[in-house]
C-alpha cells in the first residue's frame, strides 16, 4: 500500500467544551430530548404567505402572521375551535400543520376533514369530508377536492361526495395510488395533481410477480402471519403503470407506456399547461434512462425526448422543472458529466444548454428571480456545505448568495425577492434571517441559543485526510470530555459508508447519534467517522468507485481512517470500536471480519449480510444480481468470513424489519452457531428498521455498556 498522505486538523470548526462540572446525557436526553428540548429553536412551520410581504410560523397553539413592517396577527387554536363546535366536529387538540394561506384563508387537514379558515371573519368551511381509513391525502391545486387512498384502491373527495372510486381493484396485488418502487429513483408518493386541477395521475402497481415475504407478529395468541411483498434480488418485481383520471368525465387513460414491463418509471412530471405529461423510463438494468412525453388526454406517446446511459448506472430522482412563464422550457438535473448539473431543455427534446458545470454538485433548485435567475443549492465552495447561488440562464454567471458558511435551507418569496434563510454549523446552533437576493440580511428572525451547554462536551472538529490513491477524505472526530494528550483513549468508529448519505457536514450536531457520541466522550471515548468512497455529492466517480463489490473500498477508506487514528499518541490501538446501522451494520459487520481483526469490539444494527437477500431496486443498481455479477456477490457476502469473528461482537435487529429483512442476520447467526463462532445477539420484538420509543432507551443503554464492558 502506497504511503497515506494526512492533512492534519484542516479544521472546519469547533463545538465549544463546557466545564467538566457539566451535566451528562442521559438516555432519556438522547432518545426522547434530542429532537425536542436538546435540539435548536426552531420557527415551526415558517413560511411566506404567497403574494405579500408576510411570513407566517406557529408558536404554541397559535399563529403568527407578521409583515416585513412588523404588522402582526394573531390566530389560536381557540379561534379555530370555536367554529369547529359550529360545525359538530371533534376540537383540534394542537394547531394544524398549514397547507396554504392564500386570501385571508388558511387551508389545512384536522379529523378526517379539509379546512379553510378565514381569519378576518373567524369562520371555518368544510371543503372535503374523508373517511377514516383515507391514507395518501393529496389536495388539488384549486383545493376543491383531495385525492386519497383506502388500502389498494385510490378514491376521490369533493364537497358533494366524500368518496369517490377511482379505481376497484378487488384484487389486493393491483394497487393504485401509492408510491412505487420502493421509494427509490426520488419517488415518494404515487398521486399527481394536473395544475389545473382537472386530472389526476397516479401510479398503479401489479404486485403479482413479487414474493410473499413472511413477518411475524407476536402480540396475538396465537402469533399470527404478516405477509408484505418484497422484491428481493434477481426476482420478481412490480410492474408499474401510470393512470390519468379525468374528473369531468370520470374515466381513466393508461399511459401507453413503451419499453416492458420489467422497467421504472420516474420524475411524473405534468407540463405547466396540463395537456402533457413526462416521464423518465428506466430499464431494470438502470445503464439506460429515457425521457418521454406523453398526451395526458390520449395516453398516447408523443415524443422520447432524450436517453441517458452509462456503463454502471443512472439514477433519474427529480421532477422536470420548468421555467416560469415558459412552459417549452425545463430544467433537467443530470450527472452525465461526473458532477450532478442543471441542463436547459425544450420539450422537443432540444438541449438549449448545460446551465451549470464544475466539479461540484446542485443539490437542488429553490426558486426563480423575477429576472428569470435560477436559485439553487449546491456545493459549489465546499463537499460538506449546502449554500444557495444565483445563475443567469442568459449568461451562465453564478453569484453566491449565503454568505455565512454551513448549510442553509431558504423559502423564495418572488414578489419581493426576499428570501427566509434557515442555517447552521459547528458553531452556530440556528440561525434564521431575511435576506435579499444579494444575501443582504434584511431582519432577523431567531437567533437560538446552545441547548446543550448546560452539558460536558467533548471538543468536536472536521479535518479532511487522503487514502493511498490520493483521494481527499472528510471526517469528524470527538474528543473525550477532559481530554488529556498525555493519556491514551479508545476510540470507537460510527460508520455508515453507503449511497445517498453524507455523515461529515459543517452543521450543528444534535438528534440520538450526536448526543451518543457525547455521551461515550463524557465516557472517556474519542468517537471517529469518515465518509468513504461510495457516499453522497462527491461526484460519480467518488459515488461509483463501490459499483458491483460493496464493502471493499469502503474498508480501504475506513482503515485509512484507522491508520490515521493509530498515528495520534494519545490513541490505545489496542481498543479500536465501530458501530453503524443498516448500511453501516453492513459496514461494521464487515469491519468486524474484513481488516485483520482491527477491531476489538462491534456493534451492528439491522445489518444487511447478503445483498442477494435485499431488494431489487437498490439492490441490483449497485451489485447487480447473482447472475450478472457472482464474484463481486461472493466477495460481499459476509457469511463467507464468519470464520474470521474473534472480537466482541453484538447484532440487533427489529424482528418485523421490511427494509432490511430479520433473515440476514439470523442467517450470520446461524453460521456463526455451526462454526462455533460466539457472538451476542439481540433482537428487538416488533420494530421495524429502526427502534423506537422506551425500546430504543434500551438499545442505547445496552450499546454503551456493550462498550464500556468490552472496548
Amino acid at each position: 500500500m502506497k504511503k497515506i498522505k494526512i492533512l492534519l486538523f484542516v479544521l472546519i470548526g469547533w463545538i465549544s467544551l463546557t466545564s467538566a462540572q457539566g451535566k451528562e446525557f442521559t438516555y432519556q436526553d438522547i432518545i426522547f430530548n434530542s429532537y425536542g428540548k436538546l435540539a435548536p429553536k426552531n420557527l415551526s412551520q415558517l413560511n411566506w404567505i404567497k403574494g405579500s410581504d408576510f411570513y407566517y410560523y406557529v408558536s404554541g397553539d397559535s399563529l403568527i402572521l407578521t409583515s416585513l413592517d412588523n404588522r402582526r396577527k394573531v390566530i389560536t387554536l381557540n379561534d379555530i375551535n370555536a367554529s369547529v363546535n359550529n360545525l359538530r366536529i371533534d376540537s383540534l387538540r394542537y394547531f394544524p400543520r398549514v397547507k396554504e394561506i392564500k386570501d385571508e384563508q388558511i387551508y389545512f387537514l384536522a379529523n378526517n376533514y379539509f379546512l379553510s379558515f378565514d381569519y378576518g371573519r373567524n369562520k371555518l368551511r368544510i371543503i372535503n369530508k374523508l373517511p377514516k381509513k383515507s391514507e395518501n391525502i393529496f389536495t388539488s391545486p384549486n383545493k376543491k377536492m383531495t385525492a386519497y387512498t383506502i388500502k389498494n384502491n385510490l378514491y376521490l373527495s369533493t364537497l358533494d361526495n366524500p368518496q369517490i372510486p377511482i379505481t376497484s381493484e378487488t384484487n389486493s396485488n393491483i394497487v393504485s395510488g401509492q408510491s412505487v418502487s420502493r421509494n427509490e429513483f426520488g419517488i415518494t408518493h404515487g398521486i399527481f395533481w394536473s395544475p389545473k386541477s382537472d386530472k389526476i395521475a397516479f401510479y398503479q402497481k401489479d404486485e403479482s410477480a413479487v414474493t410473499n415475504y413472511p413477518l411475524v407478529d407476536i402480540t396475538t395468541r396465537p402469533a399470527h402471519l404478516k405477509n408484505i411483498k418484497y422484491p428481493m434480488n434477481g426476482q420478481g418485481s412490480e410492474v408499474v403503470s401510470v393512470g390519468v383520471y379525468d374528473i369531468a368525465t370520470g374515466k381513466t387513460v393508461f399511459l401507453k407506456t413503451s419499453g416492458g414491463k420489467n422497467q421504472y418509471l420516474t420524475c411524473v412530471t405534468w407540463g405547466p399547461e396540463a395537456k402533457y405529461i413526462y416521464i423518465a423510463h428506466l430499464n431494470r438494468l438502470q445503464n439506460r434512462m429515457r425521457l418521454v412525453k406523453y398526451d395526458a388526454k390520449s395516453g398516447a406517446e408523443v415524443k422520447e425526448l432524450f436517453e441517458e446511459s452509462s456503463d454502471k448506472y443512472v439514477e433519474p430522482e427529480h421532477d422536470l422543472v420548468f421555467l416560469p412563464g415558459k412552459p417549452d422550457k425545463f430544467l433537467w438535473y443530470s450527472e452525465r458529466d461526473g458532477w450532478q448539473h442543471l441542463y436547459l431543455y425544450n420539450t422537443d427534446g432540444k438541449l438549449l444548454k448545460q446551465v451549470t458545470k464544475g466539479e461540484w454538485a446542485v443539490l437542488g433548485i429553490a426558486g426563480f428571480t423575477n429576472e428569470g435567475d435560477v436559485l439553487f443549492y449546491a456545493t459549489k465552495d465546499s463537499p460538506i456545505e449546502e449554500n444557495l447561488y444565483k445563475v443567469s440562464l442568459a449568461t451562465g454567471k453564478i453569484r453566491r448568495i449565503t454568505f455565512a458558511n454551513g448549510v442553509h435551507r431558504v423559502k423564495f418569496n418572488s414578489p419581493n425577492g426576499l428570501l427566509i434563510d434557515n442555517y447552521t454549523n459547528l458553531k452556530t446552533p440556528r440561525v434564521i434571517n431575511i435576506i435579499d437576493e444579494h444575501g443582504k440580511t434584511i431582519k432577523n428572525l431567531l437567533t437560538a441559543k446552545n441547548p446543550v451547554k448546560d452539558y460536558k462536551l467533548g471538543k468536536q472538529k472536521v479535518f479532511t485526510i487522503k487514502n493511498a490513491e490520493g483521494t481527499t477524505l472528510y471526517c469528524r472526530i470527538t474528543y473525550p470530555v477532559d481530554f488529556d494528550s498525555t493519556k491514551k483513549y479508545p476510540a470507537i468508529v460510527y460508520v455508515y459508508g453507503g449511497p445517498h448519505v453524507q455523515l461529515v457536514k459543517n452543521r450543528w450536531g444534535y438528534g440520538r447519534y450526536a448526543f451518543w457520541f457525547q455521551k461515550m466522550a463524557q465516557k472517556g471515548y474519542f468517537v471517529f467517522t469518515l465518509d468513504n468512497r461510495g457516499s453522497d455529492n462527491r461526484g460519480l466517480a467518488f459515488e461509483q468507485a463501490t459499483w458491483h463489490h460493496l464493502g471493499a473500498k469502503e474498508i480501504e477508506d475506513q482503515l485509512t481512517g484507522v491508520k490515521y487514528l493509530k498515528s495520534l499518541p494519545y490513541i490505545d490501538s489496542t481498543r479500536f470500536g465501530v458501530f453503524g446501522w443498516s448500511y453501516g451494520g453492513f459496514m461494521t459487520t464487515s469491519l468486524m471480519l474484513r481488516t485483520n481483526n482491527t477491531f476489538k469490539v462491534g456493534v451492528a444494527g439491522g445489518a444487511v449480510i447478503d445483498w442477494r437477500y435485499y431488494e431489487v431496486m437498490y439492490g441490483e443498481r449497485y451489485m447487480g444480481t447473482d447472475a450478472t455479477n457472482h464474484e463481486g456477490m461472493e466477495e460481499s457476502s459476509l457469511l463467507n468470513y464468519v470464520q474470521n469473528l474473534k472480537g466482541k461482537f453484538l447484532m440487533v435487529h427489529g424482528t418485523m424489519d421490511p427494509t432490511v429483512v430479520w433473515q440476514h442476520t439470523l442467517m450470520f447467526l446461524s453460521k456463526a452457531t455451526h462454526l462455533n463462532k460466539r457472538l451476542d445477539y439481540y433482537p428487538y420484538v416488533g420494530s421495524q428498521h429502526g427502534v423506537y420509543g422506551v425500546d430504543a432507551v434500551n438499545l442505547y443503554q445496552k450499546l454503551t455498556e456493550y462498550f464500556l464492558k468490552n472496548l
